[in-house]
């Protein structure tokens, strides 16, 4: 729970088991910590201060992104001592540029990769149904089918789906979660998809898949949790140089440096991973979405999926996302050169995105109906040969370079506890004094997770219960103030520099709310941003 202590600092704890009243509604808190999972500049700095200058930790974990969290999750899960650092913010690199999909791995059996697809339904499930159902769904996928040769298309992409629902039942989601995919009619598919050309409409095939809220809200939520159980977690601060036993850390809000001592070093940093070990041999992919108005395509909630010309497997999606909008995705580009901080969308991308799902909608999208673009970059394993990046694995792998610094490179958001359970085994097989205990990330709920099907008890606005959980009470009763764009509150803001470790106006703005996404929500709400950290009694940084 989150109250006040005597100097005004919300402090938030989810362990207390038993039941608390919101309202008249007992609920059970399920993602419990053993400490305050509450991250704020108050508490960076108290850990910075007691990390000191050569401090001995067990893990250093370098990046804040999905995997850096989830590494840190981990090893701290298990008893080990745990700093994270970030040079800039939680989630500021490829992990808030996804498509947003817990995907169940169906891509990856037409490419014939049975392993990772089958990990992919398996971490898809832990999602769903035991760590994160609040912050995950069941998205329904659409596959408008037209004459000539609907029959034939009809029947190959409706077995594709059958296959992706055999792996479903293989790690035992329940149909309630995800139900099985089938033919619909022509009336069913312009309901669902109402922004579609009606002209020779045979019908279409409905697929399901796991859809996040928001990838960055995962982020914060695996950081959280790791803060729950004892890992410090240190945004604006950079790994000046890294060895296998420890790093020289530069604190980018006062300008000191420190150095830490640890027994083992983990670079998780992406794409840069080759800044921190040049050993690391990675060929980025860029993957771009433009975001549109979801009134455009007719208020539609399912993800229209289309099939790229001359490709049996390939799709371009349209995704339902927060505050009215849609993402349309997603590209696979390689990407030579220096790796840039933020990607960004080439002329290019978009309008092959726009040239295909307009062969299926009745008014076609223009530039003018492109509100903004976002951009992020796989880090894929390069091969040895020169393949194209969308036929290179996304299995994960390992390394550890010559100064004994292990790095995960490869991968994707939904196998992201996979890979952090992975690595820590490395780190614990490598030293023998590390306890051996098994990770439990498979069965640890997150904070604010609860029971999907006891969603509605929760006594908060609906709203919130999608973005908080089990915590939206709690979000709900600190205090009135400004509101941002599209019905952001002032509680949610504020809630982000109080518990969510938001340093700086962008913070909030781009990876707490993201309203930063479109330069118009951004500008009309940085005045309720900046309203919520005086609220808060914090100056923001500049970034």
């Amino acid at each position: 729970m989150c109250e006040r202590d005597p100097g005004g600092v919300l402090r938030c704890r989810t362990n207390e088991g038993g039941f608390r009243h919101h309202g008249d509604v007992p609920t059970r808190i399920i993602g419990r910590t053993p400490r305050s999972s509450a991250l704020s500049a108050a508490r960076r700095a108290r850990e910075l201060e007691v990390l000191g200058d050569d401090a001995e930790v067990d893990v250093l974990v370098v990046g804040g992104g999905i995997t850096g969290v989830g590494i840190a999750l981990d090893a701290a899960a298990r008893g080990l001592r745990t700093v994270l650092v970030e040079r800039h913010d939680l989630a500021h690199g490829t992990s808030r540029f996804s498509s947003k999909l817990v995907h169940g791995g169906l891509r990856y059996l037409a490419s014939r990769q049975i392993g990772i697809a089958r990990e992919s339904a398996v971490e898809r499930h832990i999602l769903l149904t035991r760590t994160a159902p609040h912050l995950t769904r069941a998205l329904a996928q659409v596959v408008p089918l037209y004459d000539p040769g609907a029959l034939g298309r009809g029947a190959y992409i409706g077995f594709g789906y059958e296959l992706g629902d055999g792996l479903r039942r293989a790690v035992r989601t329940p149909g309630r979660v995800l139900p099985p995919p089938g033919l619909i009619g022509p009336e069913a598919t312009r309901g669902l998809a109402p922004s579609i050309r009606h002209e020779q409409l045979r019908g279409g095939v409905r697929g399901w898949d796991g859809q996040l809220i928001d990838d960055a809200r995962l982020v914060v939520a695996v950081a959280r949790t790791a803060a729950g159980h004892g890992a410090s977690i240190l945004t604006r601060v950079e790994a000046v140089s890294v060895t296998g036993r420890g790093a020289r850390l530069n604190d980018l809000v006062s300008g000191e440096t420190l150095g830490v001592q640890a027994r083992a070093v983990v670079n998780a940093t992406g794409v840069w991973a080759g800044e921190l070990d040049p050993d690391v041999r990675l060929r980025p992919s860029r993957g771009t979405h433009l975001v549109v108005s979801t009134a455009r395509l007719g208020g539609s909630d399912v993800s229209l999926t289309v099939p790229i010309p001359g490709s049996s497997s390939r799709f371009v999606f349209t995704l339902p996302a927060l505050h009215g909008r849609t993402y349309i995705g997603l590209t696979d580009v390689p990407v030579d050169g220096p790796v840039p901080d933020v990607a960004h969308a080439s002329d290019d991308e978009v309008d092959q995105l726009l040239d295909v799902v307009n062969t299926v909608l009745e008014k076609p999208l223009t530039r003018g109906d492109v509100l903004a673009t976002y951009a992020g970059l796989r880090p894929l394993l390069a091969a040895e040969d020169d393949d194209e990046t969308s036929d290179l694995s996304r299995r994960h792998a390992i390394l550890e370079s010559e100064a004994g610094v292990l790095s995960v490179v490869g991968g994707k958001l939904t196998t992201y506890r996979r890979m952090a359970e992975d690595a820590v085994d490395a780190v614990i097989r490598r030293d023998p004094s590390f306890p051996s205990h098994p990770s439990p990330t498979g069965t640890l709920p997150l904070v604010g997770a609860w029971p999907r099907r006891r969603l509605g008890e929760i006594a908060a606005a609906p709203r919130l219960v999608r973005r908080y959980g089990a915590e939206a009470p709690y979000v709900a009763r600190l205090a009135a103030g400004p509101a941002a764009a599209h019905g952001v509150t002032a509680q949610e803001l504020e809630w982000g520099v109080r518990a969510e470790g938001a340093l700086s106006i962008d913070d909030l703005l781009d990876r707490r709310t993201r309203l930063g996404l479109v330069p118009a929500d951004a500008a009309e709400s940085r005045d309720a941003a900046t309203a919520a950290f005086a609220r808060a009694g914090v100056d923001p940084i500049d970034v």
